[in-house]
């Protein structure tokens, strides 16, 4: 891989069986993203998006060929090694935010630290910093409950960037969202990636999300049909 590759797939096939046959999700695809890109991974539903954000976050396997991620083959590592990979190196957004509602906003920014060993005002530190890059110092002792969408969904990036991920992978992040509060996720997410020259991958159908990728990669019937680099600015 080159030095600045942080993701290399290499004719990655992955098929689900179904019935007596077998559904081929990711056919044959080709893909490599660097170090500090904004890239958005789009097509209609079913066409492999998410299925491939799984397989870069080492939560499955290729059916097929090769996915290296971060220097380290997926299909290889154990269920232990894979698991160290996600807690230290790279963080989830999902569009239904998956909060813990009996935490509050700080204890479920502080949960994928807890994980980690590391020590209590060290932890507090780093989740003050991540709830401040999201602007939501104010509501550390909230519950889930009394946040807005908005507000849930900037808990959700604190949690996922609290570690300071090599890798963000975002699933559909705006689609509970309007607009207004879609592009202040998105500028946030922007920000983040401009100052910690975070990874950021993004599965969506979003118009709203489009504008802000700096790469989009086109799939249907799980294969790359298109691979756009969108010009600065």
């Amino acid at each position: 891989m080159a030095p600045q590759s942080i993701i290399s797939l290499t004719d990655l096939v992955k098929t689900f069986p179904v019935g007596n046959g077998e559904f081929t999700a990711l056919n044959r695809v080709n893909l490599t993203i660097d170090v500090g890109e904004f890239t958005g991974l789009v097509g209609p539903s079913g066409s492999g998006k998410t299925t491939l954000l799984n397989i870069i976050g080492s939560l499955d396997c290729p059916t097929q060929g090769e996915a290296h991620v971060l220097g380290k083959s997926v299909s290889t590592l154990t269920a232990r090694e894979a698991a160290e990979l996600r807690n230290n190196h790279i963080g989830f957004i999902f569009q239904s935010y998956n909060l813990l509602p009996v935490y509050t906003v700080f204890e479920n920014v502080e949960f994928a630290l807890l994980l980690q060993g590391i020590p209590t005002a060290k932890r507090r530190t780093m989740v003050m910093e991540a709830l401040e890059w999201v602007g939501l110092t104010d509501k550390e002792k909230s519950k889930p409950s009394q946040l807005s969408g908005g507000e849930s969904q900037r808990v959700a990036i604190a949690r996922a960037m609290v570690k300071k991920p090599a890798i963000v992978l975002a699933d559909e992040p705006s689609a509970n969202l309007d607009a207004a509060n879609s592009h202040h996720i998105l500028q946030t997410m922007v920000k983040l990636n401009e100052q910690l020259k975070t990874t950021f991958i993004f599965a969506t159908h979003d118009e709203k999300v489009m504008q802000y990728l700096r790469r989009i990669i086109h799939l249907q019937d799980g294969a790359i049909v298109r691979d756009e680099t969108i010009g600065e600015g």
